[in-house]
């Protein structure tokens, strides 16, 4: 391995937060000497960013942990190594459960991560880390913890001074530390890590530690030198984006961000991921409304429309005041987009409970919802609660739901219909020519499909008229 760069491959499970991550791992291999592959049979090592969220995340995982381990019978890789949330939520737990895995790293790791895989191709060995609870390394009170944050290791907020620079100063110095795997012209860009509130289905909290915003001038500077390198739309991700700044000392700070956001030059969208609706302050939305550049999108986390169901879950509001806000947004922005999540199944969730979330459902009209099926996750209150269902309850209810959604998402792409916007293409193909609405989030919601052969590149923003609809999608033609 002394004459030739060492191969690896990288792939990111789960949401756009572990892309970032991912990114981050990519340019400290890179800049310890590794060689990133695209295809995991070319690499000597294969590394799994995983997820850990819920049980089929986890499962996902596994699973392709596994199907990289079979690589090792025969040609050139010769280790899998995970990482990500699930190696840091279950360690050493994880190492003894899948020993077809030749390391798991944590997040403790990441900082020599190419000193640790050479380790690993050398024959040596990693000993997994015991889990901990990784709120304890940050300050219970959030305004001390942007001092005290500079010895804990967090995925995609540190500028990681300690690498190698070694780049033009048009690149920013955030070159060393982000490397794209992706050429799309839209990228997740990472504004804090952690989460502070205590919902009690979630284990995010644990692992991935209390919250901590990254400074706006770093998140600027990072965000041009992604436009420096093909980014037309910046896709701000955190756990929780309502929450950006409380530690900082001004929860008002993201509306600065966006203001300065807004100043790049060559940037033609902004948009914001994962707001809580008990902490949607007018002001935030007066200034994703005002902003130019930032789509008028809400990522609203939800998760159900009952009030008691709410509070058992330790969450705020019901679907009055759920609908009070969408109906508050429209009235300002009658095209604004609007997505959520919600969970069914949880303990002690009634049909009269079904039934409120149902009837939400109809009335709020979303472009996009996701029903996912409670599961217990190891060290959260709600796996301790009375009043837990029966599986095949919850299947049938989250069946049922889905159904529900998928009808009302046709219906309200169908209310599209007629309307105009610009588009950003995101793909072109001998069929169809790809691209996304202000609408639509990357990855997650629907698209728009243009005529193929239109004339239309990737990247380019165009003008286009709504003229049908195949679900959840809009069929559209260049004004």
């Amino acid at each position: 391995m002394t004459d030739h760069l060492m191969t690896v491959h990288l792939v990111s499970m789960g949401c756009a937060r572990n892309e970032v991550d991912s990114e981050e791992l990519a340019a400290r291999l890179e800049a310890g000497g590794f060689q990133l592959v695209d295809d995991a049979e070319q690499a000597e090592t294969v590394v799994v960013n995983t997820c850990g969220f819920i049980e089929q995340a986890k499962k996902d995982s596994v699973d392709t942990l596994l199907a990289a381990a079979d690589l090792k019978s025969g040609g050139t890789t010769k280790s899998v190594v995970a990482v990500g949330c699930m190696a840091e939520r279950y360690g050493n737990q994880l190492a003894d459960a899948l020993p077809e895995a030749d390391a798991v790293l944590g997040f403790d790791d990441y900082q020599d991560i190419s000193g640790r895989l050479q380790t690993i191709l050398a024959g040596g060995s990693i000993e997994a880390h015991v889990p901990h609870d990784r709120r304890a390394l940050l300050p219970l009170s959030p305004v001390d913890r942007p001092g005290a944050a500079a010895g804990v290791s967090v995925p995609g907020i540190h500028t990681a001074p300690d690498l190698p620079v070694g780049i033009t100063p048009s690149s920013g110095p955030r070159a060393a530390t982000r490397r794209r795997l992706s050429s799309s012209p839209s990228a997740p860009l990472k504004i804090a890590s952690g989460c502070d509130r205590r919902c009690a289905f979630c284990a995010i909290p644990s692992f991935r530690g209390s919250y901590l915003s990254r400074p706006i001038e770093e998140i600027v500077e990072e965000g041009r030198w992604l436009v420096g390198h093909g980014v037309k739309e910046l896709f701000l991700v955190s756990e929780n984006s309502s929450s950006y700044g409380k530690d900082l000392g001004d929860l008002r700070h993201m509306e600065k961000l966006l203001g300065e956001l807004d100043r790049i030059d060559g940037l033609e969208w902004i948009r914001i991921s994962y707001l809580q609706p008990a902490e949607l302050r007018p002001s935030l939305v007066d200034a994703m409304l005002a902003t130019d550049k930032v789509v008028p999108y809400f990522d609203l986390s939800f998760q159900h429309a009952s009030g008691p169901l709410l509070r058992r879950m330790r969450r705020f509001g019901d679907a009055e005041s759920f609908l009070g806000i969408i109906d508050g947004i429209r009235d300002r922005c009658p095209a604004a987009g609007f997505r959520s999540n919600f969970i069914t199944g949880f303990p002690g969730e009634t049909e009269e409970d079904v039934e409120i979330l149902s009837d939400f459902l109809q009335r709020a009209r979303l472009d996009v919802a996701g029903i996912f099926a409670y599961s217990d996750e190891e060290g959260t209150e709600g796996a301790g609660l009375d009043g837990h269902l029966d599986e095949d309850v919850i299947a049938e209810r989250r069946e049922r739901l889905a159904d529900l959604v998928d009808e009302l998402v046709s219906q309200r792409a169908e209310e599209r219909i007629g309307e105009q916007a610009g588009v950003l293409v995101e793909e072109v193909g001998p069929d169809a020519v790809v691209g996304r609405a202000p609408h639509q989030g990357p990855e997650v919601d629907g698209t728009v499909l243009l005529p193929a052969g239109c004339g239309a590149g990737v990247g380019q923003m165009v003008d286009v008229r709504f003229i049908g609809s195949e679900g959840a999608d809009l069929l559209g033609e260049l004004r």
